[in-house]
């Protein structure tokens, strides 16, 4: 796994560069966030690729989990990649809505645009 650093502004971004899943279980995001912050960043990229299919299967739990932890450590998450793979669950889909609606947590399409929102 290898960090990409953006900065804009004041604002630090890591966007998570990796070929395997990064993100598999609670602790795999904890330390992920211990390593950003470490690093001084104020905000996560990481490919949709990247994270493991039972965090988009919100009956694990494994999403809600791994988001609170984010959210209690104030650490900014955006998941960058097509979810049109899992359109097929009303209860995701609006899960994803209901994340874009607000600041620590976003679901975007491309890089570009998880810059733009922690920028913003």
């Amino acid at each position: 796994m290898d960090y990409i650093r953006h900065q804009i502004k004041d604002i630090q971004i890591a966007e998570i560069k990796s070929e395997h899943v990064v993100i598999a279980s609670i602790e795999d995001a904890t330390n992920l966030i211990g390593n950003s912050y470490y690093q001084g960043f104020d905000g996560i990229i990481v490919p949709e690729k990247s994270i493991s299919p039972d965090f988009f299967d919100l009956k694990t739990g494994l999403a809600g989990e791994i988001l609170q932890k984010f959210s209690n450590y104030r650490m900014r998450l955006v998941i960058a990649g097509d979810f049109s793979q899992y359109t097929s669950s009303k209860s995701l889909r609006d899960f994803i809505h209901e994340c874009n609606k607000g600041k620590q947590v976003g679901f975007v399409a491309s890089i570009e645009e998880g810059i733009a929102l922690l920028e913003g």
